[in-house]
């Protein structure tokens, strides 16, 4: 990367006009006027001169099927996935990647002449921020809050890594069916603590590297949620990992970053998927300095 791109923002070059060569790629959601990944991807274009724009489309579940379909013949290279589509897309694909097909969900899909190729960049976006403050994943201990689709994603990605990992979720019965995913793919089984059982969640808040909060508990505008951690036990040697980016600073990390732990938002998190999806559309590795000061920009 260029030191005038990370340095001198009037020096970058603007978006090349579109034009009938003009690549398409874009988002499906429902709804996807929120998403923040229009902002970060084309500001990424833009910085690198590449003739790509992203678009967001509006996707109801029930067109899934229709739209992927339509995307090779309207000439569009690939398109993110996001709420309500990652785990529906699996079957619609044509080629599925092993970490794709492992966590059950589909973020990228490249259009390519194997057909659509499914993958899944959740997972790396989730560690490389980690990996870029020098974490060492290898038999650390993590505690995750949530079991949802981001939790399932950040779990697959540290069993890989080898970490140790135990799920708190109110319902006990989706941490367990997590707990066995991960475990029928020859990984580690975490542990999975019981709402109730106080004295685990202590063990595990004191003694964990890392803590991640996956569920969207404080997201803006319910800011004064906070998922069930016994601050009490956390220590400044703890990293705590809040995938809400919206506020940048959640009520967790407040909280977090006066009990001395260091503490890590949804951003960066949001911005290395996106990363890996611009490099594996375009071949071409994005100014990742850039996609996160448009992110960045646009929150309240």
């Amino acid at each position: 990367m260029s030191s005038q791109i990370q340095t001198h923002s009037n020096l970058i070059p603007g978006p090349p006009p579109l034009t009938g060569k003009t690549h398409v790629v874009g988002v499906f959601g429902h709804p996807v006027g929120h998403s923040r990944s229009p902002a970060m991807h084309n500001a990424a274009f833009a910085a690198l001169g590449l003739p790509y724009v992203y678009v967001p489309f509006p996707v109801a579940p029930e067109s899934l099927e229709v739209a992927l379909r339509a995307l090779p013949n309207l000439g569009i290279v690939g398109v993110n996935l996001t709420i309500p589509h990652k785990e529906a897309a699996v079957g619609l694909m044509d080629v599925v990647t092993e970490r794709a097909r492992e966590v059950g969900a589909v973020n990228t899909v490249h259009c390519t002449e194997a057909g659509l190729i499914g993958d899944n960049t959740d997972g790396y976006g989730f560690s490389a921020p980690l990996t870029e403050a020098g974490f060492q994943f290898q038999n650390a201990h993590v505690l995750i809050l949530g079991a949802g689709g981001a939790a399932r994603s950040a779990v697959f990605q540290l069993a890989r890594s080898g970490s140790l990992t135990a799920i708190l979720n109110r319902n006990v019965a989706r941490a367990e069916a997590l707990a066995s995913a991960v475990d029928a793919c020859g990984y580690r089984r975490p542990t999975v603590l019981q709402p109730e059982d106080s004295s685990a969640l202590a063990e595990w808040a004191a003694n964990s590297g890392l803590i991640v909060n996956t569920t969207s508990l404080g997201m803006h505008p319910e800011i004064q949620g906070m998922p069930n951690l016994p601050l009490e036990h956390l220590r400044p040697s703890q990293i705590v990992y809040d995938m809400v980016y919206n506020p940048p600073i959640t009520r967790l990390l407040r909280e977090s970053a006066l009990r001395g732990c260091t503490v890590m938002n949804g951003v960066k998190m949001l911005v290395y998927q996106g990363a890996a999806s611009f490099e594996r559309w375009t071949g071409v590795r994005p100014p990742t300095d850039i996609m996160e000061q448009a992110v960045m920009d646009g929150l309240h």
